[in-house]
């Protein structure tokens, strides 16, 4: 148990109604009546978010999570299979949990897991990814305009607006949270 006056954002609690990481964390003391902590909270679960106000000192319900770091495998109709890069043991994600994520795992490639109570709770990606462009329209001579780009499809099947200088072969940096072109590697 941790009291809402210690609640920090980034912080996981558990709470009666589910899983829950602080998003914001505001103490208020106004000038007639007691203390309160408002929240703002994301769910775990489903990924939304919502407002909730405490009692100032309330205790609630701490939440231990684990990150270990995990190698990508596979998919298949089970969900995504990951190995456990220190001891060699696979884990299964659902396809719910990974969710958007999906469009930029490749085989091989790290990442970390959030883990709580033996279970996955998601899936936490890299800032960016390096991806091999799988196809790509050729550039037509003299159609160079500064700024221009054009749809590409990477190994992971996503297609991501690049310049129109990539071609099919080139591996190129995507952000994972935006899902945009960031730089050529090769």
């Amino acid at each position: 148990m941790i009291s809402t006056n210690d609640v920090r954002p980034g912080m996981a609690l558990n709470l009666p109604d589910g899983l829950f990481q602080v998003v914001e964390s505001q103490h208020t003391k106004p000038g007639k009546g007691k203390a309160f902590v408002k929240m703002k909270l994301k769910n775990l679960d489903t990924g939304s978010l919502v407002e909730r106000t405490f009692r100032a000192g309330e205790n609630v319900q701490d939440a231990k999570i684990d990150r270990r770091s995990f190698q990508y495998l596979y998919k298949d109709d089970m969900g995504f299979h990951f190995m456990d890069a220190e001891n060699y043991e696979q884990m299964t994600v659902a396809a719910e949990l990974v969710g958007d994520a999906a469009s930029f795992l490749s085989e091989g490639m790290e990442v970390q897991l959030p883990i709580f109570e033996a279970n996955p709770i998601g899936i936490d990606l890299q800032a960016s990814v390096e991806l091999e462009v799988t196809y790509a329209e050729p550039g037509v001579k003299g159609d160079r305009v500064s700024g221009a780009t054009k749809p590409v499809t990477v190994e992971t099947g996503l297609v991501v607006q690049a310049p129109l200088f990539i071609e099919q072969g080139d591996t190129i940096k995507v952000d994972t949270r935006s899902g945009e072109y960031i730089t050529r590697i090769s």
